[in-house]
């Protein structure tokens, strides 16, 4: 996936980029960040022309190439491989569009940028797809670090977290083997790598992935004072009323406005060896309309991989509810439940205020709960908090 192409800075590299914008008031002035792209004009230009054993181009489709790829022996990187970067702050601090100003110029032949949740997605795939043809015996990581090297020499993660154990079993492998073959990493996180998994069963296990990511990477503190996305929300009205073209201009609006002018695009989340398909997703931010968020026979499982995947969700569509639609509110319940656990900001067109959106019938003192949580969602408090994930 490319990067915006409002974010290409031209070809002086990211620090150069960075000034221009603060000098045209597009972003304010932050020493944190300024010494984070001084980091990255490094890098830039320790990367550029970078193309290691490039390939010549095979005939058939990414799957067929990778199906039948021969395995590469491990090695250590090698020689001139720039090291790559860890980038580490608290949300809203910019590290994703300080990310994107050096992808969008880094001079690099072959480079990918993606949603980290996204790439474990593709690689999961990937795996079973090598399995089914091979068995489950055949050894699937050296092919899989044949095709992705052959793809991007530069791989650069968004919102790189490990959640889960399948991830965490997978991640030293084909790390180490991303690297051996010349692959440079650039990351963003809002986790240190020490801090990666902490607390979760297996942990012991995923502790040589950490020492491998503190080895290949330089790991940098963004220590910026302001939260930036939270700021842009605190300024947004996030309840719409009713739910017109209007409302839905002023969501779209809201979502780039979020996304720093990012292209949402479709997301899968895995839950418990099924999926859930995200219509549209950015640097966090979800967005579904309310029928297929609450019209579908989804659970609390979902509702809570949504709120801990994304620090805000825009919603459009929420109708006025009662007895007639009770399942679809019964829904709407768990997951305005699941949003305030997590402190999920929500963005919402409706009907009505949420004080009018169930007014009728014997369930209506039910959503009174809601209807408060609705309320208080909305206020400069909660729209400061930090996401829980």
């Amino acid at each position: 996936m490319n990067a915006d192409p409002a974010m290409a800075p031209g070809a002086d590299g990211p620090l150069p980029a960075y000034r221009a914008r603060v000098a045209a008031g597009k972003l304010a002035a932050d020493p944190a960040q300024a010494r984070a792209a001084e980091v990255l004009q490094d890098l830039w230009r320790r990367t550029r022309g970078y193309d290691p054993h490039p390939e010549e181009p095979e005939q058939g489709g990414f799957f067929a190439r990778f199906l039948r790829r021969k395995p590469v022996a491990p090695e250590e990187a090698p020689a001139g491989t720039p090291m790559g970067l860890y980038l580490v702050g608290e949300v809203g601090r910019g590290k994703s569009m300080l990310m994107d100003l050096f992808f969008g110029c880094a001079e690099v032949p072959r480079k990918k940028r993606l949603h980290f949740h996204q790439f474990m997605q593709q690689v999961h795939a990937r795996i079973h797809a090598w399995k089914k043809q091979h068995g489950d015996t055949a050894d699937p990581i050296p092919p899989l670090a044949d095709s992705i090297t052959a793809e991007a020499a530069l791989l650069c993660f968004d919102e790189f977290q490990v959640h889960d154990i399948a991830d965490a079993m997978i991640l030293g492998r084909l790390f180490q083997a991303l690297f051996a073959r010349g692959t440079v990493v650039v990351a963003t996180s809002n986790t240190a790598p020490d801090d990666l998994f902490r607390g979760r069963p297996g942990r012991d296990a995923f502790l040589p992935f950490i020492a491998l990511i503190n080895r290949r990477l330089d790991v940098l503190v963004l220590d910026a004072a302001r939260d930036y996305r939270r700021d842009r929300i605190r300024a947004l009205p996030t309840w719409h009323v009713p739910a017109d073209m209007r409302a839905e201009g002023a969501l779209d609006r809201a979502f780039a406005e979020l996304t720093g002018e990012a292209a949402g695009e479709p997301a899968r989340l895995t839950l418990l060896g099924r999926s859930l398909d995200v219509p549209q997703a950015a640097r966090g931010v979800a967005r579904f309309d309310f029928d297929t968020l609450c019209g579908r026979p989804l659970g609390p499982a979902d509702y809570l991989a949504i709120a801990t995947h994304f620090h805000t969700l825009v919603l459009d569509g929420v109708p006025r509810l009662g007895p007639e639609n009770f399942d679809k509110a019964r829904r709407f319940i768990t997951l305005v439940d699941a949003l305030y656990e997590h402190r999920v900001k929500l963005v919402a067109s409706a009907a009505a205020v949420p004080d009018q959106l169930y007014e009728r019938g014997e369930n209506a003192a039910m959503f009174e709960r809601t209807a408060s949580r609705l309320n208080e969602m909305q206020g400069q408090e909660w729209l400061a908090l930090e996401h829980l994930t």
